[in-house]
């Protein structure tokens, strides 16, 4: 073995726990290992259990070694590595297998583990793999989870012998241990490697000035120049290669813009940069400084030779998934310490660095312990086919760590419905089969296989192949213009274009071929990304759009798409931004209403519509895709109850003010208003949401079929209708419309207030010693006992005590002034009167 293989060999701390690990593997055949980036629990494991080493022990049994990782870019990485570390080229005893992508190796293979799902699915029992090393299974990946629990479903029915290893960055072990070992009823073994880790000094570089939170996918340009100047401090203050975190491939080029004339190369990795990129970056240093933008796919994934400073934005990208309208996005979050510590960790794996972090202590110490694992927060309407697909579509009996959400689960199904992926039971169709093992999202393996028969296989594939992936930076909203560019150029000019023809190729292999021709690029494409998402279909409204699934839609400012003025759009990428009204269209296809009708048949409806609109009953018959009207003509005999149904959505509406509320209707609304505050059921409630409760009866007792109808409904006997026998009989005695008073008067009482009042002339309640109560006693009436003139004298809801103690001050007012009107000593022993004393 060449010395420079055999020294880098030799410095893997990840050596040392082989033998335990074998042990392990021996005993219970399942594994956690434990060990931090640059271990080599990626690369020499794999190697050693495989015996392709000179130091290290045969292989126990027979089989191959699969390495799943969850990227392609690592799995690529990781088998250059190993294949290197041996002296050979990938595709001798190191293969790897990626979608679009095959080399296999007769002795170790990497793999992503999306592709291991689509092996499992043809080939259960993995024949000729002896063990299975899921890598990284710390970052949470929904594929990684699902491929975990089936691996484990297989050895607990079919494999018994298929040994299972989950290789993690972190410490964090327990829950790993305990799936593993859920057979056995005991946790698995737990092989610990520690890293060789020199001292990283934490830097806190934040902002000078404050800068705006991320916000969907927008980053704070003032955020992107600051850590560009981190980046040209941490390169003036320290020495060695930097590794800069981002959280976009948008951002690192900005960055990388803002980096010109930097004494170091500038080299940008994610994942949809080149293969000479990547290589580039996984290189040892040549004598240059570097400075390598990165995503978080170089959190732990990759090892990043020759880095001794690490520059962290603090942000990361997660999904969101509107499961209620189908849309998804990415979103710009905050990282977690867990990520922090991960990132901060690079710039001390071969010798002491440092970490400028872009954010304060008291912020790091604010953020969340470990990222979200994406099963909390992705669409999962593939990981729904999958599970369907294994013979379980709820995924109740599968090993997960987490539970699929209940909510985006059920979403999930609904729409293996409408694909007919599943039956009425959630299992898996022919159809669903075939969907799910084109190796694509089920929307777009469906629009591939129906796209197929009406544009022909190169269309679809192409197409398909161009939403499978996002959209490079800088792109044109139109969809088709992007297919035109990628069609016109000969070979691929960049890496995206490559991984395009790669894909499309793969998948026109992939369904039958057909003698089926498109009618023109956007009548084609548009068919084809409408089966994919139909709901997405999208008809001009006002200044913006209405998707066929209820929700707004506007393209941006300086779109190509908002130049066409077209009428119709078939949405391929959308998001709806946290707090906005409308989603926003990424790129999308003009189309027109046939494409629409054909693509979205399942949408079509024809139905009668009875609603309340304007203020008033509309009946028509509408003709609509989805949430979209398509045409509309009068409905001259609705039926009753639709009608009914309208009008009471109207009350609800605009509120009990449609009906034509008399005095008297009034008065008897606020009686009875009264009594249910004060004595509850089984008087009823008088607010306008009880009384639309029980408008239907009233609606079909009048006969109303339109607004102008609801005022001739009879509101005093409706109210009345609402007592029970009971409280009619006793109306007037809790709460009387009127009160005889000793004049002989009867005053009526205004129960409008919160409490009821009778409001009467002083000389009208001589002889009264106590104040009346209503309501069985209950409440006393408040008395606003009045001058002569009927003005206000005094308040009181003790008859009792005024006379006793406020008479006399108002006698002493109101006795000269009204001399004709009798002001006796003893008011309780007077004669009420109504009248003034005769003129002498």
């Amino acid at each position: 073995m060449h010395a420079d293989r055999r020294a880098a060999l030799a410095g893997l701390p990840v050596r040392t726990v082989v033998p335990a690990l074998r042990r392990a593997l021996g005993g219970r055949g399942v594994a956690v290992l434990a060990a931090p980036p640059g271990t080599g629990k990626t690369t020499y494991v794999p190697l050693a259990l495989a015996g392709l080493l000179d130091d290290a022990e045969g292989p126990e049994r027979p089989g191959r070694i699969v390495v799943l990782e969850p990227r392609r870019l690592a799995a690529r990485a990781a088998a250059r590595r190993m294949a290197w570390l041996l002296g050979e080229k990938v595709g001798e005893r190191v293969g790897v297998t990626v979608r679009g992508e095959r080399r296999p190796g007769s002795a170790v293979e990497v793999m992503t583990t999306g592709v291991l799902l689509q092996w499992l699915r043809n080939d259960p029992e993995l024949d000729g793999v002896g063990t299975v090393i899921l890598d990284e299974c710390h970052e949470r990946h929904l594929d990684a989870d699902t491929a975990l629990a089936f691996l484990l479903d297989v050895r607990a029915t079919l494999r018994p012998d298929l040994r299972i290893v989950a290789a993690s960055a972190t410490a964090d072990t327990g829950p790993w241990a305990e799936l593993l070992g859920r057979e056995d009823e005991a946790p698995a073994p737990v092989v610990e490697a520690e890293a060789v880790l020199h001292p990283v000094d934490a830097v806190w570089a934040p902002p000078e000035r404050p800068v705006r939170p991320p916000h969907g996918m927008r980053v704070d340009p003032a955020l992107l120049a600051h850590v560009a100047a981190t980046v040209r401090r941490a390169l003036a203050e320290r020495d060695g290669d930097v590794l800069c975190f981002l959280p976009g491939v948008g951002e690192i080029a900005r960055v990388a813009g803002m980096l010109g004339g930097v004494a170091a190369d500038v080299l940008q990795v994610h994942g949809q940069a080149p293969a000479a990129v990547q290589d580039a970056v996984l290189a040892p240093p040549d004598g240059r400084r570097r400075v390598v933008l990165a995503t978080s796919v170089a959190e732990s994934s990759l090892t990043v030779p020759g880095v001794r400073i690490v520059v962290d934005a603090g942000l990361a990208r997660e999904p969101r998934t509107d499961h209620a309208r189908g849309l998804g996005a990415l979103t710009t979050v905050r990282v977690s310490r867990a990520a922090a510590d991960q990132r901060a960790g690079r710039a001390g794996r071969e010798a002491p660095g440092a970490v400028y972090r872009c954010w304060t202590r008291a912020e790091h110490d604010r953020l969340a312990a470990r990222p979200r694992p994406e099963i909390e927060l992705a669409d999962l309407t593939a990981f729904a086919l999958h599970a369907a697909s294994w013979g379980d579509p709820s995924a109740s009996g599968l090993a997960l760590l987490d539970p699929p959400p209940g909510a985006a689960m059920a979403a999930a199904r609904a729409t293996l419905a409408a694909l007919g992926a599943t039956d009425d039971d959630g299992r898996v169709t022919d159809r669903g089969e075939r969907l799910a093992g084109l190796g694509v999202h089920p929307r777009l393996a469906r629009a591939l296989l129906d796209g197929a028969s009406a544009v022909g296989a190169r269309t679809a594939a192409q197409v398909v192949a161009l939403l499978s992936e996002p959209p490079p930076p800088g792109a044109s909203d139109d969809l088709t213009a992007v297919w035109r560019r990628l069609r016109r150029e000969g070979p691929p000019a960049d890496a995206h274009a490559a991984r395009w023809r790669d894909e499309f190729r793969r998948l026109e292999r992939a369904v039958p071929a057909t003698n089926a021709r498109g009618a023109g690029d956007d009548a084609s494409a548009g068919l084809v990304v409408a089966l994919a998402f139909p709901e997405r279909v999208a008809r001009r409204r006002g200044g913006g759009y209405l998707m066929a699934s209820g929700t707004g839609a506007e393209t941006a400012d300086g779109s190509a798409l908002a130049g066409a003025r077209a009428e119709w759009l078939a949405v391929a990428v959308a998001d709806r931004p946290a707090g906005a009204a409308s989603a926003r269209v990424r790129q999308a296809v003009v189309i027109d209403e046939d494409v629409a009708r054909r693509a979205a048949a399942p949408l079509l409806h024809t139905g009668e519509e009875v609603v309340w609109r304007d203020g008033d009953v509309v009946a028509r018959r509408v003709e609509r895709l989805g949430a979209i009207e398509l045409a509309a003509r009068p409905l001259r005999d609705p039926g009753a109850g639709a009608v009914r149904g309208a009008l009471l959505d109207g009350l609800r509406a605009e509120g009990s003010a449609l009906l034509r509320w008399t005095e008297a209707a009034g008065a008897l609304r606020e009686r009875l208003a009264f009594l249910h505050r004060e004595l509850g059921e089984p008087w009823p409630a008088m607010d306008d949401a009880a009384l639309v409760e029980h408008a239907g009866t009233w609606i079909d007792a009048s006969g109303a079929r339109r607004r102008s109808d609801l005022t001739k409904i009879d509101v005093v006997s409706a109210l009345r209708s609402l007592l029970p026998w009971e409280c009619a009989a006793r109306l007037d005695e809790f709460a009387p419309e009127r009160v005889e008073v000793p004049s002989g008067s009867r005053v009526r009482v205004d129960y409008a207030g919160e409490h009821p009042v009778l409001a009467v002339k002083l000389q009208e309640l001589f002889g009264w010693d106590a104040t009346p109560r209503i309501a069985g006693g209950r409440v006393p009436l408040v008395v606003h006992l009045l001058s002569p003139a009927g003005r206000p004298a005094a308040v009181t809801s003790d008859l009792a005590s005024f006379w006793r103690d406020g008479y006399r001050a108002v006698r002493a007012e109101l006795r000269g002034r009204y001399p004709r009107h009798p002001w006796p000593d003893d008011p309780t022993q007077a004669t009420a009167t109504r009248r003034a004393n005769p003129r002498r």
